[in-house]
This record gives structure tokens, sequence and C-alpha cells, in this order.
């Protein structure tokens, strides 16, 4: 979940969502506690997120198949040499995991601004095409930030670093 900031926003317009965010690092944690805590627009608590400090594949183990809307994987680390390639969350393990919780027309959301993940992920989904219908009209839909996912900190530092940002869509299918 980053800082949070994309989490607290969804769940702000979303009140009648419940929301989980997994990090593992503790700056990210305590930024999010921030968020949950203020708001995103300062008026108040929000009380449909949980938060887990840890893995995010250790929270989907615990998830009921079938059960999620959606997953959102916001610029993950890329680990961009090819010997810690087994590390991404877009390998086929993770996103097998992922598509089993994801109920029948639930979304999965990936997004990132690092061009060997890029290629990397897009490979892999091309493997899971029986399991995940990819939402994209053209290729413009990828350049462009779908509504109701507000920009992230990594994101705005990838602009500011004149990187470009992709977006991407898929629904589940029907299993």
């Amino acid at each position: 979940i980053g800082g949070g900031e994309h989490l607290a926003y969804r769940a702000d317009m979303l009140p009648d969502h419940g929301f989980i965010g997994a990090e593992p690092f503790v700056n990210g944690v305590a930024q999010a506690l921030t968020h949950v805590r203020d708001g995103p627009e300062g008026n108040g608590p929000l009380r449909n997120v949980r938060l887990h400090m840890g893995d995010a594949l250790q929270v989907l183990d615990r998830i009921p198949d079938g059960s999620l809307s959606f997953v959102y994987l916001l610029h993950p680390d890329p680990w961009p040499k090819a010997r810690h390639a087994k590390r991404r969350m877009m390998n086929d393990g993770p996103l097998d995991l992922i598509a089993a919780k994801l109920k029948p027309g639930g979304e999965f959301r990936f997004g990132t601004d690092h061009p060997v993940y890029l290629a990397h992920a897009l490979m892999v989904m091309r493997r899971h095409r029986h399991q995940f219908e990819w939402l994209a009209g053209s290729a413009r839909d990828f350049l462009v930030r779908p509504g109701g996912w507000p920009e992230t900190r990594y994101e705005a530092k990838a602009r500011a670093q004149g990187h470009e940002v992709w977006y991407f869509r898929w629904k589940r299918t029907e299993a």
C-alpha cells in the first residue's frame, strides 16, 4: 500500500466496502495509519480499513476464494535484475492466488512506471488469459489513469523524474 493514500481515497469513496492493505515496511504502515486516522480530506477516521504489516500474499492466502471485488498492485518493487525476477508480485503463483480470491467479474488493477517490470508483467499476464480479460480497448487506455484511481506518491515521484506511468485493468473471467 505504500503510504496508503490510494487505499484511504478508495475507502473514503466506498464507505460500505471493506478494505485491506498490506505493507512490509514500517514507514509505509505508519503513513497509512495516518491516512486511515485522518481520512483523505481530514474528515475523520476510516472505519472500513484493516492493515497488515507484512507480505500481501499472507493476507491473500487467508481470504476465502471468490470474495474480493478488487485487487490493486500499484508500483510494486520492480526487482529489476533478471536473477531477482522470481520475487516480483507479477508472477504465476501470486496471479493464481489473486485470480482465486477475486469474484468472477472482479478487477485486478496494476500500475507501474518501470519498463522492465511492465514487459515482464505483460508476458506473465498473457499466460493467464484463461483467468483474466484485459479491459483495454486501445493502447491509450493504459496511458490514462482510470477514474477513481488517485495518484500515489510513487506515481508523482515517477512523473517528476520524467517516467511514463502505465495503468492496467483486468477482469476476472467466470473461471
